[in-house]
């Protein structure tokens, strides 16, 4: 018998209207280079039962446009923060970490522990218990990272001196996180704060011990079928374990995503399991959002405006202050410190993580409850306005860069930027990488072969696992930063595809690639290849050297002439029919 889909129940109708709003919020916010966060929640807003929910009465021909129960998206936003804090995790790396030391553990818990104890001091007067006190003070006190992050990198400011101030600073809140949820945990067990501790960290401790020794062989297996939906199920079952682990302690689920998180980041899966759930992430935290949007009391704004436009203005006018005066301090210039102040001034995605697991728990709850959402939420929807306003101001200020703030750079700048992105580390990958090596040109390759990987990156080599066949895999790279992509993979079809993507987000970057033939090397130059080199024909110019120089002609001329069958060739290589070289290519000098 035939079941029929329910396309008509309300879930249905709800799951639509999430998936249509993501399916317009997202490219119509990038394509205005703002981040999505901002769209999620008008949406919420919109959607709501404060918004269009209010109407539907007078006006039933809207409902099908409505979320009939907000708490029915509850699982999936849930899930969307654990996420967030996953992909949070990869990114605390510990050379990461070392690498900006200067400035996530000098400047970092200065900034936390200010704005914390500003926000207390602002909030004191209205008679709060000292848990809900310090539970907002700590929520209000977070920055945004997806937002300042994208802001950062959209505007190409993420390798200047304001982008790597902002950049380390939330880095250490990021790290702050996990402590944090622990304490409002912590708080809420009935058998004792240290008998809690204890237990939070036996489940911590599962959590890391099971990511050492099981997580790695899992992995390791999935990467081996070489079947993308198997390595995205392994690293669904590592977000749900670790997530169900944490909740049966009596802890927050992200708690466990977070520290999952933290040791992968330092296994060579890691960017391809950031590439994985990248899609996921960004439409379950957009239900996330969009579930924040909907639990904005309108309103109650409408009741209390001034109290409301009053809180935002005042916390983020405090946060901002105190950042640049801080900034100011430690010698960063007014442009800068402006940019990091303003762009740093509103909450954080995570603040309303931090300001749920406090509800849940019970320092926060009623009428307060309510009127902070509303400040967190409306300073949230402003933070990207503030940011492009930062940005605006360091352009006008300009940077005055002084002695001490170039040495501090120099300092944070360990590694080094403009490298080569190798992509393929076989026998011609490793090739290219030792002739780089030797020439003290960084490199960082990426292969798709784990055990490879494993036995390279053992031997000191810079390599990650990964499939690059994603683009977004390419960015989190740092594509936008190199100087060279070299791609040496022997698959032709992939190879067309990779150099055409690469070209079309790059079109100033060098891209040279391994072609199989001369037909092939046509193929790379019309798709957007700087150089395309021909296997066939550069072991035929060396068979041809070899057997020169055997015979008895000197070396000089022997090298000389190969150059210039090889320019001969290549030349006639870009003549071939329907061979268009695009705007932008840099053109290659004979060798």
């Amino acid at each position: 018998m035939a079941i029929a889909l329910p396309l008509e129940s309300v879930d249905f109708r709800d799951m639509a209207v999430v998936i249509g709003a993501a399916g317009l919020v997202i490219p119509a916010f990038a394509a205005l280079r703002i981040s999505p966060v901002i769209g999620f929640i008008l949406v919420g807003i919109l959607v709501g039962p404060y918004g269009i929910g209010a109407v539907t009465d007078t006006l039933p021909l809207l409902a099908p446009l409505t979320i009939s129960n907000a708490e029915a998206l509850f699982p999936l936003a849930e899930m969307g923060v654990a996420l967030l804090l996953f992909a949070l995790g990869l990114e605390l790396s510990a050379e990461r970490v070392r690498t900006m030391r200067h400035i996530v553990f000098k400047l970092g818990p200065v900034q936390l522990i200010g704005c914390a104890v500003a926000a207390a001091a602002l909030l004191a007067p209205f008679g709060l218990s000292i848990g809900a006190l310090i539970a907002l003070a700590l929520t209000l006190s977070l920055s945004s990272t997806a937002v300042g992050l994208q802001l950062l990198s959209s505007s190409g400011k993420l390798g200047t001196q304001a982008g790597r101030t902002a950049f380390g600073i939330l880095l250490f809140q990021d790290i702050a996180i996990a402590p944090i949820l622990l304490g409002f945990a912590a708080t809420a067990t009935e058998g004792g704060f240290f008998a809690s501790l204890a237990v939070s960290a036996l489940a911590l401790g599962v959590i890391i011990l099971g990511s050492r020794l099981l997580l790695p062989p899992l992995l390791l297996q999935a990467a081996r079928t070489r079947r993308p939906e198997l390595f995205l199920a392994a690293a669904l079952v590592i977000l749900i374990a670790s997530g169900a682990i944490a909740h049966a302690a009596g802890l927050s689920p992200a708690i466990g995503t977070l520290t999952a998180g933290i040791m992968l980041a330092e296994t060579e899966y890691r960017r391809q399991i950031e590439a994985t759930i990248m899609p996921f992430q960004g439409l379950l935290l957009g239900v996330f959002l969009i579930w924040v949007g909907m639990r904005l009391d309108l309103p109650g704004v409408a009741r209390e405006p001034l109290l409301v436009i009053g809180g935002v203005v005042a916390i983020c006018t405090l946060k901002g202050g105190l950042i640049y005066a801080m900034m100011r301090r430690t010698g960063r210039s007014r442009g800068v410190a402006s940019h990091v102040g303003l762009l740093l001034a509103g909450p954080s995605e995570t603040s309303l993580i931090l300001f749920g697991a406090a509800t849940g728990v019970g320092l926060i709850a009623g009428a307060v409850a309510d009127y902070a959402l509303l400040v967190i939420g409306f300073s949230l929807a402003l933070v990207p306005l503030l940011g492009l306003l930062g940005q605006h101001i360091e352009s006008r200020l300009g940077t005055d860069r002084s002695a001490d703030e170039t040495a501090l750079e120099d300092s944070i700048a360990a590694v080094p930027e403009g490298g080569t992105i190798i992509i393929g580390y076989g026998r011609v990958g490793r090739l290219v990488g030792a002739m780089l090596e030797a020439h003290g040109k960084p490199y960082l390759a990426v292969d798709s072969d784990p055990d490879t990987v494993i036995r390279l990156k053992r031997a000191g080599k810079p390599v990650v696992y990964g499939d690059c066949r994603r683009p977004d895999l390419l960015e989190a790279l740092g594509i936008g930063s190199a100087s060279a992509v070299v791609l040496t993979i022997d698959a032709v079809q992939t190879l067309d595809v990779l150099v055409r993507d690469i070209r079309e987000r790059h079109p100033n970057l060098c891209v040279v690639a391994r072609a199989r033939d001369a037909d092939h090397a046509s193929s790379l130059y019309r798709s957007g290849a700087t150089d395309a080199v021909p296997e066939t024909v550069e072991s035929s110019l060396q068979l041809a050297e070899a057997v020169l120089v055997d015979l008895g002609v000197p070396m000089g001329p022997v090298i000389a002439s190969i150059h210039e069958k090889r320019a001969e060739l290549r030349a006639g290589i870009q003549r071939s029919p329907d061979m268009v070289r695009r705007p932008g290519f840099r053109a290659r000098r004979g060798r």
